[in-house]
């Protein structure tokens, strides 16, 4: 993959599970063609979204080759691939690289452990230089406790096969450091849905999106516009989804996302594996008020 074609609007793809917590396949291919109707421009499976912390490898695997097989090669793809251990992260990444049809991993910092500076560039670069494929750092200092450092960062993005950064630190400062200090071929996607439009206007290639999975036109439409300086068309349709995008996350991701794709009819059922628990009644009022909004209902 050509790294400067990897731009625009990315769904971190939700994993549908059975009520018996097996993988639904079925419904995983309902959504990843949704997604190619919608005129999405990657799809990024097992990450956050698609509770990749509860996948065994068997089932990693089979989830991405599902993604591919559906995609058929008219999106690219950008695997998860995160472990708190260098040396399981390096094994995973090299395996996930094999498998046919990826085009990309995405890799987050080592959770839990809470590696100062040069624990992160060094856990991020013995990744990069494991495998052949392109690398798109995750920072996701919320989840991981965790914060990749823009001097880190900068320093990471001289290695040949690092693209890029996926920024869910929510710190506008320092994403603006970023975008000031990185070469012109580093891409940095916005990770949070509600910061995409000033991320892109300061200089962004796009979002790796949530909300995606279950508004993905509505989304796309946004995130086109933004990048193609169409900033009123933009700013419009940002201003409609940002209910929806505050919904999405009043409870732990990606329990919301799941439920607002059952509601829809997309996948068969919003399972969650434990630690995950479904939404409550409130926030599946309030989703389905979003849902009526938005004409998605």
């Amino acid at each position: 993959m050509d790294p400067a074609t990897l731009f625009g609007l990315g769904t971190a793809l939700a994993t549908p599970f059975y009520t018996d917590g097996s993988v639904d396949h079925d419904s995983l291919r309902a959504l990843v063609l949704t997604q190619i109707d919608a005129d999405v421009d990657f799809l990024v499976p097992c990450g956050s979204t698609g509770e990749a912390a509860t996948l065994t490898e068997d089932e990693t695997d089979a989830v991405i080759s599902t993604v591919v097989k559906v995609s058929a090669g008219r999106l690219p793809i950008v695997a998860g691939c995160t472990h708190n251990s260098t040396a399981e992260a390096v094994r995973r990444a090299q395996r996930i690289a094999g498998l046919p049809g990826v085009d990309c991993i995405l890799t987050a910092n080592p959770y839990y452990s809470k590696p100062n500076q040069l624990g992160q560039y060094l856990h991020f670069k013995a990744i990069a230089d494991a495998i052949d494929l392109p690398v798109l750092l995750y920072n996701i200092p919320g989840r991981t406790a965790a914060n990749l450092e823009p001097e880190t960062l900068l320093r990471l993005a001289e290695l040949p096969n690092v693209i890029g950064v996926k920024e869910s630190s929510g710190n506008m400062d320092q994403i603006g450091r970023i975008l000031a200090g990185a070469p012109a071929s580093f891409s940095l996607f916005a990770g949070d849905d509600h910061l995409a439009l000033p991320i892109i206007a300061g200089g962004g290639k796009g979002l790796i999106s949530v909300a995606s999975n279950a508004a993905p036109g509505h989304i796309a439409q946004m995130v086109h516009a933004a990048l193609a300086q169409q900033t009123a068309v933009a700013d419009e349709g940002g201003a409609a989804l940002q209910e929806l995008f505050k919904t999405l996350f009043v409870e732990p991701n990606p329990a919301p996302v799941k439920a607002l794709l059952a509601m829809l009819g997309v996948i068969a059922g919003d399972t969650l594996r434990l630690p995950m628990v479904p939404v409550a009644d409130a926030t599946r009022e309030r989703l389905r008020s979003n849902a009526a909004a938005l004409k998605l209902l």
